[in-house]
């Protein structure tokens, strides 16, 4: 896998603190940092997510994808899954994630709440690798709502 990411601020008529990442699928995202009042050059534009609000995305999208493939697998008739990330960070550099608060919403048909309960763990516990990954630093809880329809 890989990725290149670019200061889209480094001609000399641009300002601020917007980035491109192009990805080796040939995506393209766009990250900026925050408005800065004290020291406007320094900040972004706030024309973009922040690169930290790109990573507890990328964790959800990650661990969504997984619940769905696993449910989807063992035969339960999914129609919709949303992850909704809160988090807290570090107050000292670096501010890593301290905790992460992953709260699931599973819309579908007869679906058992053991089987969205399973589907989270074996993501968390197995397959997500960005959830783990963040999980060497923060605390990472989570919890769901199972919608019928």
């Amino acid at each position: 896998m890989e990725c290149t990411v670019s200061w889209t601020g480094a001609s000399g008529t641009r300002s601020g603190m917007g980035f491109v990442a192009e990805t080796g699928s040939g995506h393209v995202l766009a990250m900026d940092g925050a408005p800065d009042a004290a020291k406007p050059e320094l900040g972004g534009l706030n024309l973009a997510p922040r690169p930290m609000e790109t990573l507890l995305a990328g964790t959800g999208g990650c661990t969504a994808y997984d619940v769905v493939l696993i449910l989807r697998r063992g035969r339960h008739d999914v129609r919709g899954c949303s992850v909704k990330l809160t988090s807290e960070r570090a107050d000292t550099e670096p501010k890593v994630f301290t905790k992460i608060h992953m709260h699931f919403t599973v819309t579908g048909k007869g679906i058992p709440a053991t089987a969205v309960e399973r589907a989270i763990a074996l993501s968390h516990e197995k397959y997500c690798s960005a959830s783990i990954m963040l999980g060497k630093t923060a605390q990472i809880t989570t919890g769901f709502d199972l919608i019928e329809v």
